[in-house]
């Protein structure tokens, strides 16, 4: 039998290759209710890119929302329909208006947050239409979403966080390491051929599409690809 590639052993959940998820700061979901809170921390996620604030609501449930900019120990932040449109507020898309900046959007009514999640990223309402409310996301994509999913008003905060260099490869190491991923990464041709299918400078090239249906020892690259290579323009 072959030795397993880095990927499978990645699988595998071993000591060596675990996410530090035991020092996350906990999850950010939207709050099931129109109530009110004021801004009693803001602390920094380990698992995360953005500042988290945590908030005490009118009912003493304390829960964390992602820091958007400008706001600061001691804001108050409404939750709710009628919720003013005020950086931190969050209220559902539809009543939100057009041009709007917004973040930790909803797929689906409920589900707490799953879209625009990331340091310095945001999108906002482009329109709303009578089957739904149309966003433009950060990757400029558009998406019409149900007008009863909620987001939060205001751009996340860190948005500079990419422009100071790490300088030191500890630096880039450590970080890496409290996201649970693999650094230095290496190219897969460079490696060996029992590190990887694509290793061994004896092998010729082979395609990077496999089928889904492949072993598991060799289904890298693009998996199922439907198309692959560079799409042309009309």
């Amino acid at each position: 039998m072959g030795t397993p590639i880095t990927s499978q052993r990645r699988g595998k959940g071993s000591s060596k290759y675990r996410a530090n998820s035991h020092k996350s700061k906990g999850e950010v979901r939207h709050k099931n209710a129109e109530l009110q809170g004021e801004v009693i921390d803001l602390v920094h996620d380990p698992g995360r890119t953005s500042p988290v604030a945590v908030v005490e609501f009118e009912d003493g449930e304390h829960r964390n929302i992602l820091a958007p900019e400008n706001l600061a120990v001691g804001d108050s932040i409404e939750v709710g329909v009628s919720a003013e449109i005020k950086e931190g507020n969050t209220m559902p898309i539809g009543e939100i208006p057009e041009g709007v900046p917004i973040h930790n959007i909803e797929l689906q009514p409920g589900d707490g947050g799953k879209l625009v999640r990331s340091s310095g990223t945001y999108a906002f309402v482009v329109t709303h239409e009578q089957d739904g409310t149309r966003i433009s996301l950060p990757s400029k994509d558009l998406k019409k979403l149900n007008t009863s999913c909620r987001a939060t008003i205001g751009k996340i905060a860190a948005g500079g966080r990419k422009e100071k260099p790490f300088v030191k490869a500890g630096n880039k190491h450590k970080a890496m390491k409290a996201r649970g991923k693999k650094y230095p990464t290496v190219s897969a041709v460079a490696m060996n051929a029992v590190d990887h299918p694509f290793g061994g400078s004896a092998k010729p090239g082979q395609p990077k599409t496999v089928s889904k249906h492949a072993s598991p020892g060799s289904k890298v690259g693009s998996i199922g690809a439907k198309k692959s290579g560079k799409q042309k323009s009309d």
